[in-house]
């Protein structure tokens, strides 16, 4: 095998960040806790993604020969029928969150074009959802036609990224210095302590969301040079990248604008507007929007490539031989399950079909945005269940990197995360961006709970029509 056939641990590294967390995430957590969401950050880094990736970590190195990563994990700690339910759920999880980025590229482009949230004002839910179903066709055609784009795509989307987010704490520091007024401003202790309220612990789902996925990017860790020593440093790595970009991020978007005023669309639209704000307070005009929006669009092209890829891989390739239907299982010529990807974008398009019904293109946003927040955490649940098993098993499972020397105490701490996660999932289920009183939030009420049902009966199906295929077949 040729050298440049792997994948180092900085590329690796690069496409955890762009799967985990992008400036967008910042803008979603700060409209719903304002400043006060920093503290919330350091204690969820201290206390849960550090403890969460450096258990990615030790999986990834106990199970480097296994290629479907989080499936694998639970299949190989607790047997293939629960494997497959991982892998379903996951990739189930998958789906609103795909609809979201697809729903952002289409964002991007709007902004890219009208140079402002014009799309917003004069485009139809109908509209809106035709254009992102269009994304995932061209999107897919790409990914099959394009030799090595996974690769390239998370290299630049990722660093782009990055280095605009740093580019913009930096620019933030250069107005203050500048005698640049807060708009949050006055600033006390209490505008960093985060008001602990029902509201509160609905959006905790989406904090999680924000700092979850590092998974996703496991099964290519048999494509390392060394992955047992090298995983673990992709995931210092991203977890370094992310608390820079969420906490300093964070402070710099309370400069720009008041928390205690935030425009209604500003989970949206709300990393234009701030990159917009910067480029006029320094006199560069809009050209600092238009150069984050083409960031934008590397960072979702990337984000769209390797949840297509990795989502369908670990469902399809990893568990599919005894629990998915044959048509599911069929490749294309460059190795890609084809079918899995056009079930992906079909239940895309009813999830879309969904969301047309309600009040406005905004509102579309925010609702697939929030569902996320909760389908995401209940699957992240699998991670610290897996790591649990492998802990109370450790003389079955050896790994190179271990997390925790002590299994009592690795086990405890797993367990934690693991409450944490399902609480924060069960709370999600509150819809966060309307008023309890209005008939929206009853009818995205029913949509948290009907859509995520229907999601997991389909996988409950799966296994039935393989069966019943399986049963035919003997009988010819």
């Amino acid at each position: 095998m040729k050298n440049t056939k792997y994948i180092s641990w900085p590329v690796l590294g690069l496409m955890a960040f762009v799967n985990v967390i992008g400036f967008d995430d910042i803008i979603y957590n700060f409209k719903n806790q304002g400043l006060g969401v920093i503290t919330t950050w350091v204690f969820l880094f201290a206390l849960y993604v550090i403890p969460y990736g450096l258990m990615v970590g030790q999986l990834g190195s106990t199970f480097s020969k296994s290629g479907g990563g989080l499936s694998s994990w639970v299949r190989e700690t607790s047997g293939d029928t629960l494997g497959y339910l991982t892998a379903w759920t996951y990739w189930a999880a998958s789906i609103p969150y795909v609809v979201d980025t697809a729903n952002s590229v289409v964002v991007a482009f709007g902004w890219l074009i009208n140079g402002s949230n014009a799309m917003e004002q004069h485009m139809s839910n109908a509209m809106f959802a035709l254009l992102t179903f269009l994304v995932f066709i061209i999107f897919i055609f790409l990914q099959n036609h394009i030799k090595n784009s996974l690769q390239v795509l998370n290299a630049l989307g990722g660093g782009a990224m990055f280095i605009m987010t740093v580019l913009f704490v930096v620019l933030t520091v250069v107005n203050l210095t500048h005698g640049e007024h807060i708009a949050s401003a006055p600033l006390h202790v209490s505008t960093f302590t985060p008001k602990i309220d029902l509201h509160f612990f609905s959006t905790l789902g989406l904090l999680i969301y924000a700092t979850s996925g590092s998974e996703l990017v496991a099964p290519y860790v048999t494509r390392m040079r060394h992955p047992k020593r090298d995983f673990p440093k992709s995931i210092i790595m991203l977890t370094v990248m992310a608390g820079f970009l969420t906490i300093f991020g964070s402070f710099s978007l309370g400069v720009f604008f008041n928390d205690h005023h935030l425009p209604a669309d500003l989970k949206m639209n709300g990393s234009y507007y701030a990159f917009d704000f910067v480029g006029r307070h320094i006199g560069l005009g809009h050209s600092m929007m238009f150069l984050f929006s083409i960031a934008q669009l590397l960072y979702m092209f990337a984000l769209l490539a390797l949840l297509l890829d990795a989502m369908t891989r670990m469902l399809i390739l990893d568990t599919g031989k005894r629990f998915m239907p044959k048509q599911l299982l069929k490749l294309n010529r460059n190795g890609r399950p084809i079918n899995g990807y056009l079930l992906t974008s079909g239940l895309s398009g009813g999830i879309l079909l969904m969301g047309v019904f309600l009040p406005d293109m905004n509102e579309i946003f925010n609702w697939l945005l929030n569902l996320n927040g909760i389908v995401s955490p209940y699957v992240t649940c699998w991670i610290f269940f897996a790591f649990m098993q492998v802990r109370k098993n450790s003389q079955k499972f050896h790994s190179d990197y271990v997390f925790i020397k002590n299994d009592r105490t690795a086990y405890l701490v797993a367990l934690w995360c693991f409450i944490i996660t399902f609480v924060a999932a069960t709370f999600g289920i509150l819809p966060q961006d309307v008023s309890p009183s209005s008939f929206t939030y009853w009818q995205e009420l029913v949509m948290n709970i009907v859509t995520p049902g229907i999601l997991l009966a389909l996988g409950l199906i799966m296994p039935s029509i393989a069966r019943a295929q399986r049963k035919k077949e003997t009988q010819k």
